[in-house]
Formats: structure tokens, sequence, C-alpha cells
């Protein structure tokens, strides 16, 4: 898999600098990361929506163009695939491949007694605000 991504990444870096007329790669780039990450979402909605609605063969048709605008993301932002192949290996090292890391440091297991908090009182709204105003 990762040699298809490598290829892909090469070939959006050769087409970055194209006319941005006939190439989608070279209009992304000049229209920049926002334009970029704006596309990225959209694909990840459709590949997210077509998923839920039990479209198989529209879920690889859109993740083909998911990874395609993850690769423009990736070389505007200055990332290379090897960037994030050792990232997935460091994590793997700490949680195994199938596992994503937390986004804290630590995460704590859930008590089995929930801990005392100190809380505001709950203040009821004011009448007035219900009020008509003319």
């Amino acid at each position: 898999m990762s040699d298809s991504l490598e290829r892909l990444y090469h070939a959006v870096i050769a087409a970055k600098d194209l006319d941005p007329a006939i190439s989608r790669t070279a209009r992304l780039f000049q229209r920049g990361p926002a334009k970029m990450a704006k596309k990225l979402a959209e694909e990840a909605i459709e590949v997210v929506i077509d998923a839920v609605n039990g479209k198989r063969d529209a879920v690889v048709r859109e993740s083909a163009d998911l990874l395609y605008n993850l690769t423009v993301l990736w070389a505007g932002a200055g990332v290379v695939p090897d960037d994030v192949w050792q990232e997935m290996e460091r994590r793997e090292l700490m949680l195994g491949i199938a596992e994503k890391l937390p986004k804290s440091a630590v995460k704590m297991p859930k008590a089995t007694t929930p801990p005392r908090i100190a809380r505001r009182p709950i203040v009821a709204l004011e009448s007035r605000a219900l009020r008509k105003r003319h």
C-alpha cells in the first residue's frame, strides 16, 4: 500500500506546478491550504455517508479521492509519506498498529465511584427574561 501512496505523492509533487487550467492538483496548490483542507474534509464526509449507507463501491471510490486529497494536503504542508510511516511505526511500538494514541499523555481508567466535585449552585433565571419586550 505505501508504494501506491509514494507514487501518488511523487505524482502530486510533479503536478503542482502544472497549468492550473488543466491540472486539478495545480489548481489546489494555487488556491492554498484552506482549499486543500476543505476538499479533504468533503471527501472524508462522502466516505462516511457512503459507509453508513452500505455503499461499498462508493466507499472504495471516495476513499481513493480521500487519499488523493490527503496526499495533496501533505505535499502542501511539507509532509512526506515517510514522516507518516515513521509515526505509524512509533505508535505500533507503543500500543500496537491497530490502536489510536489517546489525545492526552496519560489516560486515566474510569473510577468505580465518581469523585465528589465542587459545583457551582444552579441559579434560576430571572422571570423578567421571559417577559415580552414592546
